[in-house]
C-alpha cells in the first residue's frame, strides 16, 4: 500500500455537517485548502466557524441538487440528511439529494478529473440476514417504507459512482459508513447517542423502541475520518466499496445504561413501539478496510461517549 498525499484542492459536500465539518478540520490541518459546501438544512455555521480565518477554507452555501462549478482536485461527496428525523421531513429532496446530487458531483469531477468519494452507509444492507454484514452482501431493503428515500437513494448513489467508474473510467471512491457519534452531532437528530445523551443530561426518561436488545455498532468520529481519509488517497486505485465502521456490537440497552452510567443520571428507561423497517442488527465486517487501509477504530466505546458527553453539557448549559 501506498499513501500519496500532496497539498490538493478539495471539495466537501455537507461540510457544516456532523463528519463534514471534522473531515475540514483535518484536512486543513496537514495543509490542504477546502471548500465548503453545505444549504445548511442539518448543518450548522457553528460548526465551521473556527475555520474562517484560515485562508485555506472557503464556505459556500450550495444545494447540491443543483450543479456546482469549481475547480478542484479531490471531491467528497457528504451531502445528506442521516438521521431519519432529518430524512422523513422532506422524504422526496432527501432522495433528490442522493440521486440528483449524485449525479451533479459526479459530472464535476467528470469534467475536472477529480476523485471523488461518496459516502454511503450501512443503510443499503437494509435489515440484514447476512451478520455481519460484508461488502458482498446485497442487502434487505423495503423499497416503499418510510426509510426508503435514505436507504434506496444511497443504493442508487452507489449505482451512479460505480457506472461512472466503468463508463467513463472515473477515479471513486465508495464507503459504507456504520453507526459513527461524537462531538457535534445535532442534538435533535433523533439517533439513539444524541438521543440519550441528551435526555440523561436533563434527566429525562431514555426513550427505547421495542425491547431494546438490537444491535448497532458505534464508531467515534475521529476513528471514522482517519479510515475515510486513508480510503481516498489509498493508491493503488481501489474503489470499494468498503465498509467503515466499529465491529464492537452492543445492544441498544446496553448503550442506554452506559450513558446513564456515565452521566450519573437519574433517567429511566422506557420503551415504545418499534418504528417501521428498523434493523435489528447491524455490524460491519472491516476485514477489506483492514487489509487495504491498515485500519482499524481505536477509540472504545466508552471512551468516546465521554467526549461526547462532554461536548453536549456544553451545548445544553449554554442554550438561551
Amino acid at each position: 500500500m501506498r499513501i500519496y498525499n500532496p497539498r490538493k484542492r478539495i471539495l466537501v459536500t455537507g461540510g457544516a455537517g456532523f463528519l463534514g465539518s471534522h473531515l475540514i478540520d483535518r484536512l486543513l490541518e496537514r495543509g490542504d485548502e477546502v471548500v465548503c459546501a453545505d444549504n445548511l438544512f442539518t448543518g450548522t455555521k457553528d460548526n465551521v466557524e473556527h475555520l474562517h480565518s484560515n485562508p485555506r477554507f472557503e464556505f459556500m452555501r450550495h444545494d447540491i441538487t443543483f450543479p456546482l462549478y469549481v475547480e478542484v482536485d479531490q471531491v467528497y461527496n457528504l451531502a445528506c440528511p442521516a438521521s431519519p428525523i432529518h430524512y422523513q421531513h422532506d422524504p422526496v429532496q432527501t432522495t433528490k439529494t442522493s440521486v440528483h446530487g449524485a449525479i451533479n458531483m459526479l459530472g464535476l469531477a467528470k469534467r475536472v478529473r477529480a476523485r471523488i468519494f461518496q459516502a454511503s452507509t450501512s443503510e443499503v444492507y437494509g435489515d440484514p440476514a447476512v451478520h455481519p454484514q460484508t461488502e458482498s452482501y446485497w442487502g434487505n431493503v423495503n423499497p416503499i417504507g418510510p426509510r426508503s428515500c435514505y436507504d434506496e437513494g444511497k443504493r442508487c448513489a452507489e449505482t451512479l459512482f460505480f457506472d461512472y467508474h466503468r463508463q467513463h473510467r472515473l477515479d471513486i471512491r465508495v464507503a459504507r459508513i456504520f453507526n459513527t457519534y461524537g462531538p457535534r452531532m445535532h442534538p435533535n437528530d433523533g439517533r439513539v447517542v444524541s438521543n440519550f445523551i441528551v435526555q440523561a443530561l436533563k434527566g429525562e426518561d431514555i426513550t427505547l423502541y421495542g425491547d431494546g436488545l438490537q444491535t448497532r455498532s458505534f464508531c467515534y468520529v475521529d476513528d471514522l475520518i482517519e479510515g475515510i481519509i486513508r480510503f481516498m488517497d489509498l493508491e493503488p486505485a481501489f474503489a470499494g466499496p468498503m465498509n467503515l465502521g466499529n465491529p464492537d456490537e452492543f445492544t441498544i440497552r446496553q448503550l442506554a445504561e452506559t450513558i446513564v452510567e456515565l452521566t450519573g443520571s437519574r433517567s429511566k428507561l422506557v420503551f415504545r413501539p418499534l418504528p417501521a423497517d428498523d434493523p435489528m442488527q447491524r455490524k460491519p465486517d472491516i476485514t477489506l478496510a483492514r487489509e487495504r487501509l491498515q485500519w482499524d477504530p481505536k477509540t472504545r466505546l466508552e471512551e468516546g461517549l465521554k467526549s461526547t458527553i462532554a461536548y453536549f453539557d456544553q451545548l445544553l448549559s449554554s442554550a438561551p
